[in-house]
């Protein structure tokens, strides 16, 4: 479906860019543009992919001139550029705005005026009940797609949204954090032992992503089912994973994280569509008809239940551990472990 397109990926450099390229490097694609602001980043991924087809634009997403110049000639988007640590967006919060909302605007209104056939947003599990900056400023992002897909038909540039909870080994995530502090000897240093966080890999992100590619519609929001584990699980299975005890110091919830994480609204669930592996909320189209709404109401959402991080499926300890050593991370830093676990085999 993408022989002879140009697909452009906005914040490429990422481990969300880098697992498309990887996807797409042996096909028959035209294109991929890359485009960020890290030029140090953008040089590492030339010279590990060294193929004519991929291009590298240096820019921002918070300057429309530089993305709408970038965007011509493209047929397809991926959106992943983003402010995506939680602390740093509690304390910078306009830099999450700057980015994540008007970015976003900027990266839909330059695929609109370029004829993009179709744009693909990235969006989070903290865009649900936000209670920190990055949520809230995903959350708008999400509402600016489901707005700006009320004016266009299926005939203009299509724009759907992806949301996702946490990629397993992504750069400051958890996971890279602990397997350093169990190979320096410890403590461990966790927010809250009974804290619990979806958990999906990268794999399982692009494979979301091409599936709204293929199947979304116009304002579609496309949500995985991912299992869960606890904070403590995730732990004790690492300290399995690498044969190593060391201790736990608990340092309590930081700024802006939640008990659980939402990767569906009661709300949502209403009108939600459960296909299997994935649920399809689809864009609420109501007008501002505002009489409507003081004669009915929506019974159906006091009977719902959200998706969180707590009533999904729970992985056991054993369950996390296969999930962890099926990463490429994990097995890097399992051969580079000066005692890895003895018996692991691949």
């Amino acid at each position: 479906m993408f022989d002879g397109k140009t697909l452009l990926i906005t914040g490429g450099t990422g481990s969300f860019g880098n697992a498309m390229l990887n996807k797409f490097i042996n096909t028959s694609i035209k294109e991929i543009r890359i485009f960020s602001r890290d030029e140090k980043k953008q040089n590492d991924m030339r010279h590990a992919f060294r193929d004519p087809r991929i291009t590298f634009w240096v820019g921002d997403v918070r300057e429309y001139s530089s993305i709408n110049h970038a965007m011509k000639g493209v047929d397809y988007v991926f959106h992943a550029a983003a402010l995506k640590q939680v602390p740093s967006c509690e304390f910078y919060p306009m830099e999450a705005v700057k980015t994540n909302i008007l970015g976003a605007e900027n990266v839909m209104n330059a695929a609109v005026n370029n004829g993009v056939k179709k744009l693909i947003a990235l969006s989070t599990d903290k865009a649900v009940y936000p209670i920190n900056a990055m949520g809230i400023s995903k959350a708008m992002m999400e509402k600016l797609l489901v707005a700006k897909s009320r004016t266009l038909s299926d005939n203009d540039t299509v724009i759907c949204c992806t949301r996702y909870g946490n990629v397993m080994a992504s750069r400051g995530s958890v996971i890279p954090l602990f397997i350093d502090q169990i190979k320096g000897g410890g403590p461990i240093t966790m927010t809250d032992p009974m804290m619990t966080r979806f958990l999906m890999s990268l794999d399982d992100a692009v494979d979301l992503v091409l599936h709204a590619f293929k199947h979304g519609k116009q304002g579609d929001i496309w949500v995985h089912k991912a299992p869960a584990s606890t904070i403590q699980d995730l732990s004790t299975a690492l300290m399995d994973i690498f044969d190593k005890k060391v201790d736990v110091m608990v340092i309590g919830t930081r700024h802006g994280e939640k008990l659980h994480e939402t990767l569906v609204t009661r709300e949502e669930m209403a009108r939600a569509e459960d296909l299997g592996k994935y649920f399809r909320i689809s864009a609420d189209n109501r007008d501002l008809n505002y009489n409507k709404y003081l004669a009915s109401g929506e019974t159906r959402i006091s009977r719902m239940v959200e998706f969180n991080s707590y009533n999904t499926q729970r992985l056991t300890v054993e369950e996390v551990k296969q999930k962890l050593l099926a990463l490429e991370y994990v097995k890097t830093e399992l051969s580079s472990a000066s005692n890895p676990k003895r018996g692991y085999r691949e």
